[in-house]
C-alpha cells in the first residue's frame, strides 16, 4: 500500500457498504457477509421479459436494500469497489465467457448533475477492474423520465422506459457478446428496453447483472 493510500485510510477508512463499521480494509464485514440476504446458486439467475438473462448475487430486502440506497442516493460513491466485486463474483459464477464486452444502464445527464455520479458506470468500472478491462459506452439515456421506483404495476415500467436509451457506437455492438450492468431489478422493464435496443443494433447477445432483485421479479418477469 503506498503512503498515499495510507493516508487517505487514516482520513477516510474503509467502511462495510452495508452496515457502515469502520474496517482495516475495503469489503464487506464478517458481520455482514454471514447475515446478508444473499440468493442461493439456484435463485440467482431469472428472465427478464423478452427472454435475456440476468443474475443478481442479492436479495432487494434488509440490509442489502439499505446499503444500494445509500451508495445510489446519499453520496457514498466510494462503496462501488466493494460492490462492484460481488457483482463480479457472481458474473464469474454464471456468465464466465458469455461476453466479450462490459456496458451498464446509464443515467441522465439531469440525474449525473443532482446525484454527482453514475452508479450503473461504477458499479461497471469497479467490476471491469477484476478483468483488467474497462466498460464501454454503448447506451445513451436521452430523456429524464420519472424515476421506475416512483411507478406501480409492470405495465406502467414498461411504458415509462420505452424509448428512452439510444445505442452509441454502433461499431461497438455489431457481433458482440455484452455484459449489461444496473444497480437493482424489480420487473426488468429497464434492463429489457435497454437489451432491445442494444440488439436492434446488432448486438449478438446480451446478459444483465445487478447487486439486487426483489423478490417479486420472478413472477413480473414471467
Amino acid at each position: 500500500m503506498s503512503v498515499w493510500s495510507r493516508f487517505l485510510d487514516l482520513l477516510f477508512p474503509p467502511r462495510c457498504p452495508f452496515c457502515g463499521k469502520i474496517q482495516d480494509a475495503a469489503g464487506v464485514c464478517p458481520e455482514c457477509e454471514k447475515t446478508l440476504p444473499w440468493t442461493e446458486s439456484g435463485q440467482r439467475e431469472q428472465t427478464l421479459p423478452g427472454g435475456t438473462r440476468c443474475v443478481s448475487p442479492l436479495w432487494y430486502e434488509k440490509s442489502a436494500r439499505e446499503g444500494i440506497l445509500r451508495y445510489k442516493f446519499s453520496g457514498a460513491s466510494g462503496a462501488a469497489d466493494t460492490l462492484g466485486s460481488l457483482l463480479a463474483d457472481c458474473v464469474a459464477e454464471c456468465f464466465s465467457g458469455a461476453f466479450d464486452c462490459v456496458t451498464w444502464v446509464p443515467v441522465s445527464r439531469k440525474r449525473i448533475r443532482r446525484r454527482g455520479y453514475d452508479q450503473a458506470y461504477l458499479l461497471a468500472e469497479a467490476a471491469c477492474r477484476r478483468w483488467s478491462t474497462r466498460p464501454e459506452r454503448l447506451l445513451s439515456k436521452t430523456e429524464d423520465n420519472p424515476a421506475q421506483s416512483g411507478l406501480k404495476g409492470a405495465a406502467s415500467r414498461r411504458a415509462n422506459v420505452l424509448g428512452v436509451y439510444e445505442a452509441v457506437g454502433l461499431d461497438k455492438i455489431v457481433k458482440r457478446r455484452i455484459l449489461l450492468v444496473d444497480d437493482i431489478v424489480t420487473t426488468g422493464s429497464t434492463l429489457a428496453e435497454c437489451v432491445r435496443v442494444l440488439r436492434d443494433a446488432g448486438a449478438k447477445d446480451v446478459v444483465c447483472v445487478t447487486l439486487a432483485r426483489t423478490r417479486g421479479f420472478a413472477d413480473a418477469a414471467t
